[in-house]
């Protein structure tokens, strides 16, 4: 590994990270306030049905934002779902006219997935999240947010953050919930988590050294953190990393659980108990456990080493959920480097 090249992609990394809070007030202050972001608002609650499911379709980071917006629609009570847009296409495509929506999901606007569904011009109208008003997709959609993320070296992180944001409050948008009461204590929240995280960065990366695996566990809003997460240390570090909700981690990999294998449970919101319970269970067999907690009490124990971070409201958990794997990742750089190198998936 070239050792400048990881030199400066462990300042790029952990630059980007802190970066976050600031991209994400700008994020809040636009989808307030800027007409031409509002007048889009208003087109599309006008051309998403509100008596059929709603789908949310992203590759990658933007699948994981996705599940945000999914998760506070269905917490009102309203079906939504979120899909891999490589499957939706190849297999649900014809479910189109039948489904609220989709909205299309893709930072760089050249996934191939997004931009062969949004050259479906007998569909529509065609509804996209995007960071770059230059890509194939934003010339072909025919509604348009952007993510007002700055182009990133690393992996996604201000796009990813900003990301979730949208797709949340695009939630509350066509829900008629107001969420600008929510901004003060989220951004706040969000910084002040990210300070705690990067702090403890080392202690973390220490409890994890020398493990085989590492499963990144979430429930709700926050697996879309954990799947960004195990994504943001397998890409930034190449340690193969892994995410699953609390349910399929419960009835699948935690059977296998043993002194080689240390499990970050993001015991956040209204299911925090769950993800409590799962992480002292993971170390009765013998494994190690970093639980991410935004309530008292921090446990203590052998072999399980206790995060608190800041609450945000029900279904902004898919912001602070991300930041304990970030860090993670920039203390695995900072002892290891980095041979990450930013590309596009424009081919499936």
């Amino acid at each position: 590994m070239d050792s400048y090249f990881s030199s400066a992609m462990k300042e790029i990394f952990r630059a980007e990270c802190l970066e976050q809070p600031a991209r994400l007030a700008e994020v809040f202050r636009a989808y307030s306030a800027d007409r031409e972001i509002r007048a889009e608002l208003e087109r599309l609650k006008k051309s998403v049905s509100s008596s059929q499911p709603l789908v949310w379709l992203g590759m990658g980071a933007s699948y994981c934002s996705a599940i945000s917006g999914a998760t506070r629609f269905s917490l009102a009570g309203r079906p939504a779902f979120c899909v891999e847009a490589s499957e939706w296409l190849h297999f649900a495509f014809s479910t189109w006219d039948h489904v609220a929506g989709p909205i299309l999901i893709t930072t760089s606007g050249e996934s191939a997935e997004l931009v062969e569904l949004c050259r479906q011009q007998e569909k529509g109208p065609r509804i996209l999240i995007c960071n770059d008003p230059q890509s194939s997709c934003w010339k072909a959609a025919d509604i348009r947010l952007p993510i007002l993320s700055a182009k990133e070296k690393g992996n996604a992180t201000q796009s990813y953050t900003n990301c979730t944001a949208i797709c949340t409050l695009l939630a509350s948008e066509l829900l008629g919930q107001p969420w600008q009461a929510d901004v003060t204590q989220v951004v706040q929240a969000f910084a002040q988590s990210l300070d705690q995280a990067f702090s403890r960065g080392p202690e973390i990366e220490e409890v994890c050294r020398g493990m085989k695996t590492l499963e990144v566990v979430g429930r709700g809003a926050a697996v879309g953190g954990a799947i960004m997460g195990a994504l943001c240390v397998r890409e930034m570090t190449g340690w193969r990393a892994n995410a699953h909700s609390g349910g399929s981690f419960r009835h699948g990999p935690f059977l296998d659980v043993n002194s080689s294998h240390v499990a970050m449970i993001l015991a956040l919101g209204a299911t925090a108990e769950m993800g409590r319970r799962l992480a002292r269970d993971c170390v009765a067999k013998g494994g190690k456990a970093v639980l991410v907690v935004d309530q008292d009490p921090v446990e203590k124990a052998e072999r399980l080493l206790t995060v608190k971070i800041q609450p945000v409201p029900e279904g902004w958990e898919g912001l602070t959920s991300v930041l304990i794997p970030q860090a993670l990742a920039q203390a695995l750089i900072e002892r290891l480097g980095s041979g990450y190198v930013r590309t596009s998936t424009t081919i499936e």
